[in-house]
């Protein structure tokens, strides 16, 4: 995947699916993945709108909110064994954490400060909300509708945790945040060990969304 693609794709994401997980805390008992994105979509948005001036002068701040909300609603450790996918098999726990944690400071890192480029005027629109297959959750279909130009459709795949509902993969315009880096890490993982990659991954030998060989 080519990384204006990736930047572009993580910049829709966040805003959107951010909230699910921190407004579960206060939403009414059965409240609907739906709900709980369609709702607090808003909030995100909005705070992106009126800190802009802040999130511009002191990136730091932007970075901290950003990793805050990916962090309450991702699944990190989850979608990273979907990542890892056949070389996740048999992996430690520590092992799995330790590259979930690596893959997601490695993107706060190299696309958090693309949400300034970000059109926050948008609306969102949930189309539908379906049971995956196996009992794995659910998956929410929505798009973001914009001013000009055609919506955005972007999917969420959400599983119920201890903590509330949680992302595990987004699909952005069709391109899903697992199959990507699991295609794009898949070289590396033959060569080296899970923690040599996360390593390199922390070190940023390795970017996340870059062209690897």
């Amino acid at each position: 995947m080519k990384s204006l693609a990736l930047a572009a794709a993580f910049a829709v994401t966040v805003p959107a699916v951010a909230s699910a997980q921190a407004a579960a805390q206060g939403a009414p008992v059965g409240a609907t993945p739906s709900k709980l994105v369609l709702d607090n979509s808003t909030r995100i948005l909005t705070t992106l709108e009126t800190r802009r001036a802040e999130f511009t002068k002191n990136r730091g701040v932007l970075r901290q909110f950003v990793s805050s909300e990916f962090n309450a609603m991702f699944d990190r450790d989850y979608a990273a064994r979907l990542v890892l996918g056949v070389h996740g098999r048999g992996a430690s726990e520590g092992d799995v954490k330790l590259f979930a944690d690596a893959l997601a400071d490695n993107l706060m890192s190299r696309y958090g400060d693309s949400l300034l480029d970000f059109n926050t005027r948008l609306k969102v629109r949930v189309k539908s909300e379906r049971a995956l297959p196996n009992n794995r959750g659910v998956l929410v279909s929505s798009e973001f509708i914009r001013q000009a130009g055609e919506p955005i459709p972007v999917s969420y795949y959400m599983r119920q945790t201890a903590g509330g509902w949680k992302v595990f993969d987004v699909s952005v315009e069709g391109v899903s945040f697992v199959q990507t880096f699991r295609s794009q890490f898949d070289g590396p993982l033959k060569r080296k060990s899970i923690a040599q990659v996360a390593a390199d991954l922390k070190a940023g030998r390795l970017q996340a969304g870059a062209e690897t060989n």
